[in-house]
């Protein structure tokens, strides 16, 4: 399937030109093997892959043994896989590098002997058990990898020109008109249901059967489940609760995580290395609240008050509906036609998480729920800065709207009290762009473009 990162990929090889590797950070299952193969294919002479998830045990011991004489390291791996290296045409991928840090720490020396390039894939890179005792290189250049977006989506399904469309009209401030946005919302709707998880997405394409979809992504759940098992170790306990939690949690209508919910007597502090390996195991997506709207988000950030998002929101759909560890096919139809009664607004929250996260936005929130005057309480699902440095108009607060239905009251109010820290507001809705009132409502599938 056809990947963005692939140009990524293209660009770290023609600019480093060898003077430093390439670490592809990602969740299980998003396709990070399956793109960084196909690039070595396409792109180089040969190309050698260890993967050190199944690999044999002495290839890792080579990584201890041979570091000083590197002429036979190679020797030995060329023989290993029957590969020939070829100076400067050749590529070797370190697949799952987090369960080999010997071979990662010895990418300082790989990179500086410059006969080949070097691409690492990984998920829980910066846990401890896997950073221990070994120097992080500096000659790594780190790039994330997120599931498919909604335009690969697209193309998966055989659609190359919609999303240049939307844009467009991003860009030109216009509405899509009704027909053409009604076709954008109903693929997004499909987009929102199926997720975009690689296998998921590929078996819609393969099947359309909705059953045989969500098999997929409860296999994938179950290996997350798995990975917790295996390798949140001492927390693991904490980790599955969180885990278990967070569709619970976002039903809710505020959808910070209450700790409460955990067990009487739990406190943030207890779970903070909980939260931690969820996020870097790309599990989950944290948005933070931030106490004041202002350039420096992060520097008002309040680490005690979050949400946890799912960072696939076709995951989320099949974490939420799993009493018969199945989710059924008229499920997925009524949420495809916008006529399933629950709140969806735990569904619509997380997908414009998931997008602007994927979009390089770190996520955050304003909430400010036990102000004793009325005019001061509000919340703001998210909070994003403009790239431009400026001391004022600086921060876009967004608001995620579902239903037909709503009001702005929180973000009328925001609007007014931080005026001068603001630049464009945003409603996020199921209808057509147009602008009111100083505001500016866009669907769904524009958020990218923010």
């Amino acid at each position: 399937m056809k990947r963005k990162i692939y140009n990524q990929l293209l660009k770290w090889k023609n600019e480093s030109n060898g003077e430093c590797a390439l670490l592809i950070e990602g969740a299980r299952r998003i396709g990070k093997s399956y793109i960084v193969e196909e690039f070595a294919k396409n792109e180089y002479d040969t190309y050698l892959l260890i993967d050190f998830n199944k690999v044999h045990p002495m290839v890792h011991e080579w990584f201890d043994i041979y570091l000083e004489n590197l002429d036979l390291l190679f020797l030995h791996l060329s023989n290993h896989y029957n590969v020939r290296l070829i100076r400067r045409k050749s590529l070797i991928i370190f697949d799952e590098v987090q369960m080999c840090p010997r071979a990662r720490a010895a990418i300082k020396y790989l990179v500086a002997d410059g006969r080949y390039d070097y691409i690492e894939t990984g998920s829980l890179i910066s846990i401890k058990k896997n950073v221990k005792d070994i120097v992080i290189p500096s000659e790594e250049m780190h790039l994330q990898m997120y599931p498919m977006d909604f335009e690969e989506f697209l193309w998966a399904n055989g659609n190359d020109m919609l999303m240049d469309f939307i844009h467009e009209m991003f860009d030109k401030k216009r509405p899509m008109g009704q027909v053409l946005h009604r076709k954008a919302m109903d693929l997004f709707r499909l987009y929102l249901i199926i997720g975009g998880m690689p296998q998921a997405v590929n078996k819609y394409v393969e099947t359309k059967d909705f059953t045989k979809v969500d098999n997929v992504k409860r296999n994938i759940l179950s290996i997350y489940r798995d990975d917790i098992s295996k390798y949140a170790t001492n927390v693991e306990v904490k980790v599955t609760s969180i885990f278990d939690e967070i569709p619970a949690q976002l039903q809710k209508h505020e959808k910070k995580f209450r700790i409460s919910a955990l067990g009487n007597g739990s406190r943030m502090r207890d779970y903070d290395d909980a939260f931690f390996w969820l996020d870097d195991a790309k599990i989950i997506n944290t948005c933070y609240n931030t106490t004041e709207p202002n350039i420096g988000l992060r520097l008002n950030m309040e680490r005690t008050t979050l949400k946890c998002y799912m960072a696939d929101t076709g995951l989320l759909i099949s974490h939420s509906f799993d009493e018969r560890n199945i989710t059924n096919e008229a499920i997925y139809n009524k949420i495809l036609h916008d006529k399933l009664e629950f709140n969806e607004g735990m569904i619509a929250e997380n997908i414009v998480a998931q997008m602007l996260k994927a979009s390089g936005h770190k996520l955050y929130f304003y909430s400010n729920s036990s102000s004793k005057e009325a005019e001061n309480r509000m919340e703001i699902d998210f909070l994003i800065a403009k790239s431009s440095i400026t001391n004022k108009h600086k921060i876009c607060p967004i608001e995620v709207k579902s239903g037909k239905r709503y009001t702005t009251v929180s973000l009328d109010k925001f609007i007014n009290k931080y005026s001068n820290s603001l630049a464009t507001a945003y409603i996020i809705h199921d209808g057509d762009y147009y602008e009111k009132d100083g505001i500016t409502y866009l669907p769904f599938y524009m958020t990218p473009f923010l």
